[in-house]
C-alpha cells in the first residue's frame, strides 16, 4: 500500500515538473505565431494538460527505479550518519540552519529573474547549505561554545573519552584490551604465548585486520597465501583457548587508507597497547604515546644470559662469511658465529664464549672452539718458560 502511494506521489510530481516546464516554454515561444506556420491552432491551455499527462506517464513508469535508488541512497546515508560522532551531527545541522537561512535572503532578490531565477535561487541554497555543513562541522566547538549553558553541549569529550564509552560495543568494558596487529597473527608465537597464561584481559582483533589477513589468504602469490591461511589457522586456534578472551571490533575509520594507521587510532581512542612485530609501527605508536608490545623484544629478553667466558656444547652448521669460521645456532635461534669453527662443519664441539653483541634484530655470539684457545694457552706459558 504504501509503495503504491509512494507511486502516485512520483507520478504527480513528474506531472507538475512538465507543467512547469510547460509554462517557462510558452512564455519563451510566441504561440500564435507558431499556430501560423504549423497550420493549426495551439492554445495553452492544452499544452499544459499534454505536458502533464506526457510527464506523469513517465513518472509512473519510472517510479519503481526512483523508489530503488531512493531507498539505496537512503541505507547509504544511514550506513554514513551512524558512523558520524554526535558533536560533528549537530555543528553540521546548525552549520547548514544558518546557510538556508542566509540563501533564503540572497535568493530571494533574484527570484524576479525572469527564466533563471527559480534556478538560480535553488542553486544559491544548495551552495550555502553545502558551505555551512563544511563550517559546521570544522567549527564544532566554537558553535557548541555559545550553548555552555546546557551541560551536555559545554565541548565535545576528548577522544579517548568517547572511545572508553563506546567500549560497550565491543561487548565489554571491565577488562584491558590488547589490539592484536596482523604482523603477530601471522608470526603464530602469539598462539603459544596465550598458551603460557601471561598474558591477561581480552585479545582485540579489529575487523579491518581480518580484512587484510583475508587479502594475503587470497593472493595470488603462494608465499603470501600461505602466510594469510597460517594467520588465519592462528586465529582459530587462540579463539578456542580458554585462557582468554578473544573478541572482534567491528568498527572501522573510514577516513584512514593504512591499516597501520588505524591501529593506531583504534589503541588511542581505548587507551590499549598494541601486540606487534613491526618495526615501523612499534616506532610510530611510541611517538603517539602509545603502549607496545613486542613479541621479538620478548623473546629476546626471555633468552638465556650468556657471559664472555662460558663454555657451550654446540654443532657447527655452516661457514661464516669471514674466513675460517663456522656457524652454530641456539635452540632459540642465536647465531653463534664461531672464529676458526670452519673445520667443525656438521660436528658438535665445546666453544668459549668471547663476546655476545645485542642487535635491533636480537642477539649474535662470538665464540672460539676451546681446543684452539686451549693449546693457545699451553704454547703462551712454554715460551715463558723456555725465555723467562
Amino acid at each position: 500500500m504504501i509503495r503504491r502511494i509512494i507511486r502516485v506521489i512520483i507520478t504527480l510530481l513528474f506531472g507538475a515538473a512538465g507543467f512547469y516546464i510547460d509554462y517557462v516554454l510558452v512564455k519563451v515561444a510566441d504561440l500564435t505565431r507558431l499556430s501560423e506556420v504549423i497550420g493549426l491552432p495551439i492554445r495553452s491551455f492544452w499544452t499544459y494538460i499534454i505536458s502533464f499527462i506526457l510527464f506523469a506517464v513517465i513518472g509512473f513508469f519510472i517510479a519503481p527505479v526512483c523508489m530503488t535508488l531512493f531507498m539505496g541512497l537512503v541505507r547509504w546515508l544511514e550506513s554514513k550518519l551512524i558512523r558520524v560522532p554526535t558533536y560533528d551531527l549537530v555543528g553540521g545541522s546548525l552549520g547548514v540552519i544558518a546557510g538556508l537561512l542566509i540563501a533564503s535572503l540572497i535568493s530571494s532578490s533574484f527570484v524576479d529573474v525572469p527564466f533563471i531565477g527559480p534556478v538560480l535561487s535553488v542553486i544559491i541554497r544548495i551552495f550555502l547549505g553545502y558551505v555551512g555543513l563544511i563550517i559546521g562541522i570544522k567549527r564544532k566547538d566554537d558553535i557548541l561554545g555559545f550553548f555552555n549553558f546546557i551541560p551536555k553541549l559545554k565541548g565535545e569529550k576528548s577522544e579517548k573519552e568517547r572511545g572508553k564509552e563506546s567500549k560497550g560495543r565491543i561487548k565489554s568494558s571491565s577488562q584491558d584490551y590488547k589490539i592484536l596487529d596482523t604482523s603477530v597473527i601471522i608470526d603464530g608465537r602469539i598462539a603459544d604465548i596465550v598458551k603460557t597464561g601471561f598474558l591477561d584481559g581480552i585479545l582485540l582483533i579489529p575487523g579491518f585486520v581480518l580484512e587484510e589477513l583475508r587479502h594475503i589468504a587470497d593472493s595470488s602469490d603462494m608465499l603470501k597465501r600461505n602466510r594469510g591461511r597460517r594467520g588465519l589457522d592462528i586465529l582459530n586456534s587462540i579463539s578456542k583457548e580458554a585462557v582468554i578472551k578473544v573478541e572482534i571490533y567491528e568498527g572501522d575509520f573510514e577516513d584512514i587508507a593504512e591499516v597501520d594507521s588505524k591501529l593506531v587510532r583504534l589503541a588511542n581512542i581505548l587507551d590499549a597497547p598494541i601486540l606487534t612485530n613491526d618495526y615501523n609501527l612499534n616506532k610510530v605508536a611510541e611517538l603517539q604515546g602509545i603502549k607496545v608490545l613486542n613479541i621479538n623484544e620478548l623473546a629476546n629478553a626471555v633468552k638465556p644470559v650468556v657471559l664472555p667466558g662460558e663454555e657451550m656444547y654446540v654443532q657447527v652448521m655452516k661457514e661464516g662469511k669471514e674466513a675460517g669460521q663456522g656457524v652454530a645456532y641456539l635452540d632459540d635461534g642465536t647465531m653463534v658465529v664461531i672464529d676458526g669453527g670452519r673445520r667443525y662443519i656438521g660436528q658438535h664441539t665445546t666453544v668459549l664464549v668471547t663476546t655476545v653483541l645485542q642487535t635491533a634484530a636480537g642477539r649474535m655470539i662470538f665464540a672460539k672452539p676451546k681446543g684452539i684457545l686451549e693449546k693457545s694457552s699451553e704454547e703462551y706459558s712454554h715460551e715463558v718458560n723456555v725465555f723467562g
